[in-house]
């Protein structure tokens, strides 16, 4: 007679921490805006836009009077940035939630939720590299690295779209009694996918509303994700709560 061995039992960590640590990421995105706002404001001055149509000579101005205020501001934002992606990863763990598992919507989320941080930092070291030696440069460099800047900038935009509408069709397809995210979540996510997708026109337009300081492009594509981007925590924050009280009402099943 063989006597099987019993099944070494696992320790499950305390799930508390997991409840903790959302609860701080979601404020991490909107910590993130804020600081990054008040950077590019009136710290570096790159926002609002320069004029597109601004001559070499006015652009070599401009930068070498912003100089230290665009190097400090890729000094800081390489400290802040990168707590972007606690907020991605809570937002994806909650789509989760939606979808039972790690489905296509939540990884898609945390794919393309990897590429929100880079759409910040990139165009920051292009711009500090033409800003560094911003004297000793030519007019024309200058202007062909702000340039640079404004196009992986603002018409980098769209990648953020598609992020919406996979984020707002999860939201729609949650049928539970109490929804992770209310419904009306899903249409400010496709509202906000619409109003980003002129920032890819700003590669053709160097004046009117699709040029990378008009209406279309950046004003309004900037109000919309600055509403999101305050709504968007205080809704995981909510997510959170309810996601402690469906695990008071019993076990949680394991989903790979």
């Amino acid at each position: 007679m063989v006597l099987e061995k019993p099944s070494p039992v696992v320790p499950v960590a305390d799930r508390s921490y997991l409840y903790k640590f959302q609860r701080l990421s979601a404020w991490s995105g909107f910590l993130v805006m804020a600081v990054v706002g008040v950077c590019f404001f009136m710290l570096s001055k790159v926002q609002p836009p320069i004029d597109p149509e601004w001559t070499a000579e006015h652009v070599k101005e401009w930068m070498v009077d912003n100089r230290t205020g665009i190097l400090w501001t890729t000094v800081i934002c390489s400290f802040i940035i990168p707590l972007e992606y606690f907020f991605v990863v809570t937002t994806s763990w909650q789509m989760r939630r939606i979808e039972g598992c790690w489905g296509f919507l939540s990884m898609n989320q945390a794919f393309m939720g990897v590429v929100a941080p880079i759409g910040f930092m990139y165009p920051m070291f292009i711009i500090s590299a033409a800003a560094y030696r911003a004297e000793e440069r030519s007019a024309e460099i200058l202007q062909l690295f702000t340039d640079l800047f404004y196009f992986s900038y603002v018409g980098f935009a769209f990648i953020f779209s598609v992020q919406c509408v996979v984020l707002g069709i999860a939201v729609l397809i949650d049928k539970r009694s109490k929804p992770v995210f209310p419904r009306w979540y899903a249409y400010l996510n496709f509202i906000l996918a619409v109003v980003l997708a002129p920032g890819a026109f700003v590669f053709v337009f160097t004046s009117g509303p699709l040029a990378w300081n008009g209406l279309f492009a950046f004003w309004i594509p900037c109000l919309a994700y600055t509403v999101w981007k305050v709504a968007t925590p205080l809704l995981l924050l909510k997510a959170v709560d309810s996601e402690v009280e469906e695990a008071k009402e019993g076990p949680i099943p394991v989903v790979v």
